[in-house]
């Protein structure tokens, strides 16, 4: 019997003050696959988010991760998904007061995990991970904006999630910080396989990643045509939302050869 997907929506809608915000949206992520949700501000992105981590419920249809309903759980079962899951917001959202150390203990010390030196093995070990390690006795004032990102993602992965959310993740960053970002994403993708979804308004990012595949024995981002031997297309898809509904779900080449005005326009 095959796997149900990791994340699945089936036909959910959901109504916020008598504001219609999504409407009869469906889509399934499958193991490795990274989904790219794209769509103008106020368009439900970040909505889907908090569906997907048990945060609000849908009006109607069905939120699934790993084919488990998450509207009949109880808050103790939807903790259990949520350590399942990884989750990088925009900004990073890290605690100012807190070192660099400390954020990434963060999760560890809410689940009571472990002696202090297995902690600190492991926080070392995610951050040698987003190449940070050399920041660990910092402070957040002391990071730049990709630096502060990658430990965001850091504190993310700590608990070795399968699933990771990004709530745009290189938005307000420079082109070159917003790449090494995305590296970061590649390599969690690529060396530990873990299925993403990531809100995005970059759409170069998006496109990199589709068609870039990281490799350990180099550290970098190589073309997946070049692999060899050749290497098949990393699992990427792209859903695009207008006004609450499903515009447009497909492949990185179904997107780029599109003739639909409104998607032309979004590409520009």
């Amino acid at each position: 019997m095959d796997k149900p997907p990791v994340i699945e929506l089936r036909d959910v809608s959901l109504t916020f003050e008598e504001k219609q915000v999504l409407s009869r949206i469906s889509f399934r992520v499958d193991q490795g696959e990274t989904l790219f949700l794209l769509g103008v501000t106020g368009a439900g992105k970040s909505v889907l988010l908090k569906l997907i981590l048990g945060l609000i419920k849908a009006g109607s249809g069905q939120v699934l991760i790993h084919g488990r309903d998450l509207a009949p759980m109880r808050e103790d079962e939807l903790d259990q998904i949520r350590r399942r899951m990884g989750i990088v917001f925009q900004e990073g959202a890290l605690f100012d007061s807190l070192s660099v150390y400390e954020n990434v203990a963060y999760r560890l010390r809410e689940e009571g995990l472990g002696p202090e030196a297995e902690v600190e093995r492991r926080i070392r070990e995610v951050l040698r991970f987003v190449e940070m390690e050399e920041a660990i006795d910092k402070m957040p004032s002391e990071l730049s904006g990709g630096m502060r990102r990658r430990v965001a993602i850091a504190r993310a992965i700590i608990s070795q999630p399968e699933i990771m959310l990004y709530d745009s993740p290189t938005a307000g960053l420079d082109p070159v910080t917003s790449h090494t970002i995305t590296i970061q994403i590649a390599k969690l993708r690529d060396v530990q396989h873990v299925t993403s979804l990531v809100v995005t308004h970059h759409l170069q990012d998006a496109f990199v990643l589709a068609n870039y595949f990281y490799l350990e024995q180099k550290a970098a981002l190589v073309p997946w045509r070049s692999l060899n031997p050749p290497g098949s297309a990393p699992l990427t898809r792209f859903l695009l939302l207008r006004e609450g509904q499903s515009y447009f779900q497909g492949t990185p080449e179904e997107l780029a050869a599109t003739h639909d005005d409104y998607l032309l326009k979004f590409l520009a």
